[in-house]
C-alpha cells in the first residue's frame, strides 16, 4: 500500500510538504505542488481522510437534508449541491426528512453525529425543533428553498413576483376569475406565492375571492381535491395556477376526470417547470426555477460560513424564468429574460 512517505520520496520533498499539498494547510510553490500531485497520480496514492479529520477537526463532508425522493424539484437542487460540493473537495451525506418535523429533527441529529462540517437543509413547515438543535450546537447551516428567518444563511428563488406575473398574464387574456391551488401552510414558499397571487389580482383591479383559493398541501392528491373544489364552486375559475410541480399533476388529473380540456375549457399555468412539460398537449406555461443554481449557491454560502464563522447572515434569492407555452390559451413566444439575482443582508 502506497504511503505518504513513498509520495514524498518520489517527488523529492518532505512528508510535511506532501501533507501541506493534500490538506491546503500552507502555501506550496507551484512547481513543488505539481511534483507532489504527479507522484500521487503515478503511485496511485489515496489520502486517508479519516486521519486528516482527526488532525484538522474537519471531515470535508456536507450533510444535505432534502425531500429529494418525494419531490422531483429537490432532485435538481441535489444535482447543484453535489456538483458544488465535489468541486470544492467535499463529499455529501444525503438524508430525506420527508417534510416531517419529527423525522427532520432526527435526521439532522444523525448528520451532526457523523461530524459533517456543515449542513444544507430544506426545512419543513414546522422547523422550530430542528433549527433550535442546530443553533444550540452552532452547526454551520444554510437553509434552501424555504426560509426560516433573516438571522440564518438561506437561498431560494423569487416567489411572489413570478406568481404575480402569471396572474397578470392570465388577466391580460381576459380572465377575471383566476384560481390558485396553494401549497402546504407554514412554508415560506406557500406564503410568498399566495402574496404574489393577491398582488397580481390587485394590479389588474380584480377582487380577491376566498373561494378561488384552495390548499393543495404541495402534493398531487391534495391538488386533485383542491381543483375539484374550485370547479364545484357556484362561480368556478376560468383559469387556474398551481403553486408547484406535484400539484400541477394533481390538477391535470382532476381536469381530465371532469372532462375539461386545457386551454379550451380552462386555462392552466404553473409554478415549477418540468423537463417534460413541453410533452403535454397543450404545452404547459410555467415559471421555471433555477434549481441547480439554488443548490450551487447553497454550497457557496456554506463554504463562506465555514471560512468566516462570524460574518453576518445572508439571504440570496435567485430569479425565475417565465416559460410561455400554450396551456394559458395563447400562442408560444420566447421566454422573458430573468432579472439579476438579488442578495439581501438583513444586518446591513
Amino acid at each position: 500500500m502506497t504511503t505518504m512517505t513513498d509520495v514524498a520520496r518520489r517527488a523529492g520533498v518532505s512528508v510535511a510538504t506532501v501533507s501541506h499539498v493534500l490538506n491546503d494547510t500552507r502555501p506550496v510553490r507551484p512547481d513543488t505542488r505539481a511534483a507532489v500531485l504527479g507522484a500521487i497520480e503515478e503511485l496511485g496514492y489515496t489520502h486517508n481522510t479519516l486521519a486528516r479529520s482527526l488532525v484538522t477537526s474537519r471531515t470535508r463532508s456536507i450533510g444535505l437534508a432534502v425531500s429529494a425522493i418525494s419531490n422531483p424539484y429537490f432532485t435538481e437542487i441535489l444535482q447543484g449541491v453535489e456538483a458544488g460540493a465535489l468541486a470544492a473537495g467535499y463529499s455529501l451525506l444525503l438524508t430525506d426528512p420527508h417534510d416531517d418535523p419529527r423525522h427532520e429533527r432526527t435526521v439532522v441529529q444523525l448528520l451532526h453525529e457523523r461530524r459533517v462540517d456543515g449542513m444544507i437543509v430544506a426545512p419543513s413547515a414546522e422547523p422550530a425543533a430542528m433549527v433550535e438543535y442546530l443553533a444550540r450546537r452552532e452547526v454551520p447551516t444554510v437553509f434552501l428553498d424555504r426560509l426560516v428567518g433573516d438571522d440564518h444563511d438561506q437561498v431560494c428563488a423569487e416567489n411572489s413576483g413570478p406568481v404575480r406575473q402569471l396572474v397578470e398574464h392570465l388577466a391580460e387574456l381576459g380572465h377575471t376569475r383566476i384560481g390558485l391551488v396553494a401549497g402546504l401552510p407554514g412554508l415560506s414558499t406557500t406564503t410568498e406565492r399566495v402574496e404574489g397571487y393577491r398582488e397580481g389580482l390587485r394590479s389588474r383591479g380584480l377582487p380577491f375571492a376566498p373561494g378561488l383559493l384552495a390548499g393543495g398541501n404541495s402534493e398531487a392528491a391534495g391538488a386533485q381535491d383542491a381543483t375539484r373544489r374550485l370547479l364545484a364552486a357556484p362561480q368556478p375559475p376560468t383559469a387556474i395556477i398551481t403553486a408547484n410541480n406535484a400539484m400541477t399533476i394533481g390538477a391535470l388529473r382532476a381536469l381530465r376526470e371532469l372532462g375539461l380540456e386545457v386551454p379550451r375549457d380552462i386555462a392552466l399555468a404553473c409554478f415549477d417547470d418540468f423537463s417534460w412539460a413541453d410533452l403535454f398537449t397543450p404545452r404547459l406555461t410555467a415559471i421555471a426555477q433555477p434549481s441547480k443554481d439554488i443548490g450551487a449557491a447553497a454550497v457557496r454560502l456554506l463554504l463562506e460560513r465555514l471560512a468566516e464563522p462570524d460574518r453576518p447572515p445572508r439571504t440570496v434569492r435567485l430569479p425565475c424564468t417565465f416559460v410561455h407555452r400554450t396551456s394559458c390559451g395563447c400562442a408560444e413566444s420566447a421566454p422573458a429574460t430573468p432579472p439579476a439575482a438579488q442578495e439581501r443582508n438583513p444586518t446591513s
